[in-house]
């Protein structure tokens, strides 16, 4: 990941406040002197220690702010941040003070984070640098501006406050899930894509793709001996082949209104979004061509299916303005585009939600056109918060009718995905947490079972 460094090289800044301890000192000496009313010998008291409260104030406020020497903050911050994933961040602060300092961190974050609290102390020696690491996980894409980095200093007598504040505004844009698309890309290179829940596909009848000729060893498919190369040879050889290539994955994201429902902090347009990147990219690993179509009452965007350098910036890059306008989609239109677009057959993945009967049987009659062409896969969601109301128990009535519609609710959902079945459609149900992993692995099956 990159990162660029914003550095603050601070002018001496005078701006002071007197401390809490400062008032506290005040407080403590204006009850010296109104008990000096009923006794006489504490005025005297009163009156020395209010002049040592101003004569440490003078000091503390002439050693930070006469002092040529300052806090530089530096802001090191990704050139582009991950939707839904954790971007580090960090701040360093270098004490260039020739006397130990305590400051007090203030950071100016985009007010997408809505956190109010971000406030941290340290005590920090001469020339020493503290770094303060923080991640920030955006919900919503496009530009997040961050603010100044304010650094509240005192000395060790903590009288007065000094204020310095890091000229590092920036203007960080979020883009699709970047981060989980390579950690995907790196389990997948190194064959540890298991341990991320992506489940091996034992494969089904031949490749029909020719790789090589190659020795046998233990384990081979006895069925793939080629007798004639292992005659010239003198050791027993086997053919390899390898899955079909070239084949096109195309992703249709449906941006209506349905797709505004929020899951996690997140919409589930912006679910959808983060996975069509990622098997966008798993699909030219395995020597596929992506493609997108964006649509809602009428298409978007249509990036060709292609395998080509900076394919995928193009994809994240369209992707990251894609937003919904609360209309009902078109599936007519979509219908039209991929007759239209789209003369080879392809895996087609459709991202939607369906929340009832009357929704699927409306768009069922295109749905059925395209899966003539090609190989139509529906994504839509699961409610997970209707199915943890639907498994708790019932303590009143009123629970009983609530359990009951989202039992229904659920079985809905089933009968959906069985109408589809039936239609010739196939089909995934899945939580939006698991979208990714599930896709990936019916991307797989398809794959092994050469479908398309």
């Amino acid at each position: 990941m990159k990162y660029r460094a914003s550095l603050s090289m601070l002018k001496v800044n005078r701006k002071i406040y007197l401390s809490n301890r400062f008032f506290a000192g005040l407080l403590v000496i204006a009850m010296l002197f109104i008990l000096a009313y009923p006794f006489p010998w504490i005025y005297f008291m009163a009156q020395l220690a209010l002049l040592c409260l101003i004569a440490l104030t003078v000091t503390d406020a002439a050693w930070l702010v006469t002092s040529r020497q300052s806090i530089t903050i530096r802001r090191k911050a990704p050139v582009r941040l991950s939707l839904g994933d954790e971007n580090p961040v960090s701040i360093s602060l270098q004490n260039t003070f020739p006397f130990k300092v305590s400051v007090e961190v203030i950071e100016e974050l985009p007010f997408e984070f809505q956190k109010r609290d971000f406030n941290i102390s340290y005590k920090i020696e001469p020339d020493e640098e503290k770094i303060i690491d923080y991640v920030l996980r955006p919900l919503t894409r496009g530009e997040y501006r961050f603010g100044q980095t304010n650094v509240f200093v005192s000395t060790s007598l903590g009288f007065v406050i000094r204020t310095i504040k890091g000229n590092n505004p920036q203007s960080i844009p979020v883009f699709p899930s970047f981060i989980s698309m390579r950690k995907f890309e790196l389990m997948g290179i190194s064959d540890r894509l298991e341990e991320i829940g992506i489940k091996h596909t034992r494969r089904t009848g031949q490749h029909s793709e020719f790789d090589q000729v190659r020795e046998y060893v233990p384990g081979d498919d006895p069925r793939t001996v080629n007798w004639k190369a292992t005659a010239r040879k003198g050791s027993l050889m086997v053919n390899q082949y390898q899955e079909q290539r070239s084949q096109q994955v195309i992703s249709m994201i449906d941006m209506g209104r349905v797709m505004e429902m929020p899951f996690e902090g997140m919409s589930l347009l912006d679910h959808a979004i983060n996975a069509s990147l990622i098997i966008s990219n798993m699909a030219m690993i395995k020597h596929d061509r992506a493609g997108l179509i964006t649509f809602s009452d009428q298409v978007h965007s249509l990036i060709p299916a292609e395998r080509k350098g900076g394919h995928l910036q193009r994809i994240m890059q369209v992707l990251y303005n894609q937003q919904t306008n609360f209309n009902e989609s078109s599936y007519e239109k979509l219908y039209i585009t991929i007759v239209k677009k789209i003369k080879q057959r392809s895996l087609l993945i459709l991202y939607t939600n369906f929340e009832g009967l009357p929704s699927l049987n409306r768009q069922l009659p295109y749905l059925k056109k395209i899966a003539v062409q090609h190989l139509l896969l529906v994504v839509f969601f699961e409610n997970t918060e209707i199915r943890q109301l639907a498994e708790q128990d019932s303590g009143s009535t009123r629970e009983v009718y609530v359990h009951t519609i989202a039992r229904k609710f659920i079985h809905d959902k089933k009968v959906m995905a069985n109408k589809l079945k039936h239609a010739g459609i196939m089909s995934l149900l899945t939580p939006p947490e698991n979208l990714s992993v599930d896709l990936i692995n019916k991307y797989l099956e398809i794959k092994a079972r050469e479908m398309i």
